[in-house]
């Protein structure tokens, strides 16, 4: 009799959440546990037609590894690696620019740029190069590459330098369309001995939450999101997307939500770690829609779960993310990236449409005077369409030409 009240106390908060209420920590503990998996997907679903309709969002993008040296030595990761490993510390300016010049051949409109954290303070190797480069610290380096790439090709840079300090923030945000960093898990017994983020200062999960409220002092649109299959418990992905939820509340600054799945890589320390399941991804994705509501976006990275994108978009995915068709994802490189025209295709199938954005997602670009610099807002907004989503095409409304059959198609 218990359980049967609980349930229906459940189906009363999901009548709730799809009523656009902003559910209490209790309540999301409460569906977390007493209801179904179906109902969890079917209220996540329809959250996520009334906030998005049927138009799924992707970032063309070119994946640029300024430096694959890293402080941390998390448990998973096949990116970070030695200086012996590598051929320099960091790429060279020249480097950089052949591979920005390479993705904006390619029609991509974004610039990622990805490192570890904070080499200089684990290795002379990179203190040697930074200071060779004329910069005290990665960031600083990242700075200058960032103003480049973006001088030079027109790209759009989204930086995921890690842990930042509040003035690391303001260095790079003139320079930058939007900022990332995954909170990854917000459970603080992954720290300890024997944890994935055991001796790894930087992920510490009150470290990274507190580079979100600062980020979010500064008004800097942040993708974040959730790495699951790492050794946490459902409660404890709960408790993180809580956390990030209570982040975003002060400043409503978080553009994006990632739910990642763990993949197990051939010489780390995890590598004979379970992966976690299609049902344990689509549970987790459909508890983020649930605890953000309709309008915030929710992405799974296509490439970590090929062939099995329709569950993502039925528990509440509206974005697929960064996809490169001039680079692999040097994260995950055993994963190839879809190809973009079967991407669309498979979103299609499942009574989607796979449309092209810009690295700040399309509900913040109408906001874009308030989340970037002068400059950068209108360097977006020239590539963005009415929607938000990147433009289709060099039409322009009140010029007197016929827009084309794509600028057309782009308001499906």
């Amino acid at each position: 009799m218990h359980n049967l009240a609980m349930h229906d106390l459940a189906l009363s908060r999901l009548a709730r959440a799809r009523a656009g209420h902003t559910l209490s920590p209790e309540d999301i503990h409460l569906l977390a546990e007493h209801a179904s998996h179906a109902e969890l997907l079917q209220t996540a679903e329809a959250l996520t037609v009334a906030g998005h309709g049927t138009r799924v969002g992707y970032s063309r993008k070119v994946f640029i590894p300024l430096t694959r040296l890293c402080r941390n030595t998390c448990g998973y990761c096949t990116f970070a690696t030695t200086p012996k490993s590598v051929p320099s510390a960091y790429l060279s300016a020249d480097e950089v620019l052949a591979i920005a010049r390479a993705g904006a051949a390619a029609g991509c409109h974004e610039a990622l740029f990805t490192l570890g954290e904070r080499p200089e303070s684990r290795y002379q190797a990179a203190r040697d190069a930074l200071a060779a480069l004329g910069h005290g610290s990665t960031i600083e380096y990242l700075a200058e590459m960032a103003a480049l790439v973006h001088r030079e090709t027109g790209l759009l840079p989204h930086v995921n330098p890690g842990t930042m300090s509040a003035e690391e923030i303001a260095l790079l945000r003139p320079l930058s369309a939007s900022m990332g960093i995954m909170l990854e898990s917000s459970s603080t017994r992954l720290c300890e001995r024997g944890g994935p983020h055991w001796k790894c200062v930087d992920k510490h999960p009150d470290v990274r939450l507190e580079t979100l409220r600062l980020a979010g002092e500064q008004a800097v649109p942040m993708t974040t999101g959730i790495l699951i299959g790492i050794g946490e418990t459902r409660r404890e992905r709960v408790d993180a997307l809580l956390d990030l939820r209570e982040v975003h509340a002060a400043h409503g600054h978080l553009q994006e939500i990632i739910v990642q799945n763990f993949r197990a890589k051939p010489g780390t320390v995890m590598a004979g770690a379970d992966e976690p399941g299609l049902d344990d991804h689509t549970w987790t994705i459909a508890m983020a829609r649930l605890i953000f509501g309709a309008r915030m976006s929710i992405q799974a990275p296509p490439n970590l779960r090929p062939g099995e994108l329709g569950p993502l978009l039925r528990a509440g995915v509206n974005d697929w993310g960064g996809i490169s068709p001039v680079t692999l994802d040097h994260v995950n490189p055993e994963a190839a990236w879809p190809q973009i025209d079967a991407l669309a295709a498979e979103t299609a199938a499942h009574g989607r449409h796979l449309r092209p954005r810009l690295p700040l997602i399309p509900s913040f670009v109408g906001e874009a005077a308030l989340w970037t610099d002068t400059a950068m807002c209108t360097a977006l907004l020239r590539r963005a369409d009415a929607s938000g989503f990147a433009r289709a095409d060099d039409w322009i409304a009140g010029t007197g030409q016929a827009p084309s059959p794509a600028a057309l198609r782009a308001f499906v």
